[in-house]
């Protein structure tokens, strides 16, 4: 089997899903001219096989490009299955941004196909996703990646470019600078960082931001900034990351368009001085949409990211000696919301139960 002929460059892709991440990188991939194949839920399969991606990439104005960008279904391939999508290969990197709860079950769809996978490069949020993939893969197969662009999904291979950020790669892989070079010239402004660990846990400390007290509490992040309580609290949870990763002797790294140091810094100044800053950096960094977790909580998801970013903190504090309160109490509340152990009416709008629940 084969990609459309028109598609002769050096590099193959295989990537995990059409969300917004997948839909970005690879939609921007085939508009570079590189063989991309998706694997996708079978029920989205026959309607991106029907109608295409659509990206709507105006903003970047390197693009040159007035309206969205329609990727037509003949310039790429789209499969419901894994065993189907690999009978395009072989490929030379695979894209892989799912949530970080479905990375373990994920795992175990592809153990089977280990020898016929490319390294993956892995976009999603948190710090424990890619030494998973290397337990259940190899070592071999992982490189460590993240994503600052803010992305807005519209729909099944809709997407929208809300805020032009880019794309890091961790060196280490013998993959690592070709892939920078191949996803910047897809206009998806990647970088290259020397330290796997620095690179993933600056870009976690930017998710923290207002959005486990956005989700328990029902409020977007500019009302969480607007309460001084809560606010000092957005910056002892930064604080107790940052202790975190200062035992692990890990930097705080800027980011593609994200000044992480700047954040960093923003926990040593008087709260006055600080919240204006943390304020506009917590709602610029999701192109205005509510918190992730929010969303999540409220769309019914039986699972939340928060066991895998605030729930890191907690454990490699407590494997450090390292105490995390706040990120512990956030964690175990929006957990018992998530599995419906408690009702979402018992903290929406009410910061005193949670300000009572961090002091007992």
């Amino acid at each position: 089997m084969s990609l459309p002929s028109s598609q002769k460059n050096e590099m193959k892709f295989l990537v995990f899903g059409a969300g917004a991440i997948g839909t970005y990188i690879g939609g921007s991939l085939v508009l570079a001219g590189y063989p991309v194949v998706f694997v996708e839920q079978p029920k989205m399969v026959e309607e991106l096989r029907t109608r295409g991606l659509r990206l709507d990439l105006t903003i970047d104005e390197r693009r040159k490009t007035k309206d969205a960008n329609i990727v037509e279904p003949r310039s790429f391939v789209i499969e419901p299955s894994l065993e189907d999508a690999l009978k395009y290969g072989p490929f030379d990197a695979a894209i892989f941004a799912l949530k970080s709860f479905d990375t373990v079950s994920a795992m175990e769809t592809l153990k089977p196909f280990a020898e016929k996978l490319p390294p993956l490069l892995c976009l999603s949020n948190g710090v424990e996703n890619e030494p998973t993939i290397a337990n259940a893969l190899g070592a071999d197969k992982v490189i460590y990646g993240t994503v600052t662009t803010a992305i807005g999904r519209r729909g099944p291979g809709d997407i929208v470019l809300e805020k032009l950020r880019g794309v890091g790669v961790a060196a280490g892989h013998p993959l690592s600078e070709k892939l920078v070079n191949v996803l910047d010239h897809a206009y998806l402004n990647c970088r290259l960082f020397p330290d796997a660990l620095s690179m993933k846990w600056s870009k976690m400390l930017t998710n923290l931001v207002a959005n486990p007290t956005s989700a328990i509490l029902n409020l977007t992040a500019a009302q969480v900034f607007a309460d001084a309580r809560l606010y000092k609290l957005e910056i002892d949870m930064l604080k107790e990351c940052l202790a975190v990763m200062k035992a692990m002797n890990l930097e705080v790294t800027d980011l593609p368009g994200t000044p992480v140091k700047l954040l960093a810094l923003a926990t040593k100044l008087p709260l006055w001085l600080s919240k204006p800053f943390l304020s506009k950096a917590a709602g610029a960094g999701r192109g205005g949409k509510m918190p992730s977790f929010h969303i999540d909580l409220y769309a019914g998801r039986s699972q939340s990211e928060i066991e895998f970013l605030h729930g890191a903190v907690v454990r490699e504090g407590k494997a450090r000696g390292i105490p995390t309160p706040v990120n512990k109490v956030f964690t175990e509340t929006l957990l018992a919301l998530t599995k419906k152990e408690i009702p979402l009416e018992e903290f929406a709008g009410k910061p005193d139960r949670l300000l009572k629940k961090l002091a007992s």
